[in-house]
């Protein structure tokens, strides 16, 4: 039988049926050796063929070809990855500026990481109802960069419904994996433009000013308007992997557009000469904190566990 990845949560998943049923499956034992690196060698989204091995539970027997996934690096096991979501039309990139603050080097690895796989970013900045005066140069700041960049951004409120619609009408027909960090509003959100759904939400730890984690494992779920989102839990920080550090510039639209100005073909943008790279950073055209997020990128160890980028 042929199913869908609804939900995994290591040892077991949820495969959801073309014709809806659901049944609990396990992976073949010997799945993992057929070249897999991620520490899940399924993920939710992932299209699966199963038999059933009793009357309720099935096994898992083949993993068809991934059409795309976004992938990070796994928090214990620096040299493996965790593959979050697959085969999603789009990934819906949630944006706080306070409780809790989304830096934009968290949203610069998730862009690249959709760009590398061809996955369209959506950036939503959530919750316009709390911010201030003091704001306002920031969010014009950060729409002006990633709006250059021809990135559609959302500015929303769930309690004030700020542009709820809009957020519906882009997700309609679309395949979306949501993400960001713990109390972005992600499940606030969804449960308004899709009540019956009914996600689980938290408050803001007054502690820490952070997001409680309410999602534990990612899960793919049907909206009453023709829309599939997976949720993810909330990610803190998002380590790169399996991307050759020779083609990360290609990642950044904004850099790729002027690679062929560079002096070297194989201009790394680091200390070469009469690089164009370097040149549109010094009179503005690349924001410099995209440029950071390169170096940042380019620059870590794959040895060492990733950590978090505030900037």
């Amino acid at each position: 039988m042929r199913g869908r990845i609804v939900k995994s949560t290591g040892s077991w998943s949820s495969v959801r049926t073309e014709d809806g049923k659901i049944t609990p499956c396990k992976v073949k034992g010997n799945f993992r050796l057929k070249g897999i690196r991620s520490t899940n060698p399924v993920a939710v989204g992932d299209w699966v063929d199963f038999k059933m091995i009793d009357d309720v539970n099935g096994i898992i027997y083949n993993l068809e070809k991934r059409h795309n996934y976004i992938i990070r690096r796994s928090i214990n096991l620096s040299k493996r990855g965790h593959i979050l979501a697959s085969n999603i039309d789009q990934i819906l990139i949630f944006i706080t500026l306070r409780d809790p603050e989304t830096t934009k080097g968290f949203i610069d690895r998730l862009t690249i990481s959709a760009e590398a796989y061809h996955i369209t970013p959506i950036l939503i900045f959530n919750k316009a109802d709390l911010l201030d005066e003091s704001d306002t140069d920031n969010l014009i700041e950060w729409l002006t960069i990633y709006g250059k960049l021809g990135y559609k951004c959302i500015q929303t409120s769930v309690t004030e419904n700020v542009n709820l619609d809009e957020v519906k009408a882009v997700m309609k027909g679309k395949t979306s994996m949501l993400a960001g960090h713990s109390g972005t509003g992600k499940s606030s959100l969804i449960n308004s433009i899709s009540p019956s759904l009914n996600l689980k939400i938290s408050d803001i730890s007054e502690s820490h000013r952070q997001g409680k984690h309410t999602t534990t494992f990612a899960e793919m779920y049907n909206l009453d308007f023709d829309a599939q989102i997976i949720d993810t839990p909330g990610i803190r920080g998002f380590g790169i992997i399996d991307m050759d550090k020779k083609e990360l510039s290609h990642y950044f639209l904004e850099m790729r557009a002027l690679l062929s100005e560079c002096k070297f073909n194989n201009c790394q943008h680091l200390n070469e000469p009469e690089c164009a790279i370097k040149k549109a950073v010094g009179k503005g055209e690349i924001a410099e904190s995209r440029f950071k997020s390169y170096m940042s990128i380019y620059g870590e160890d794959e040895n060492e566990n990733y950590r978090t980028v505030d900037y």
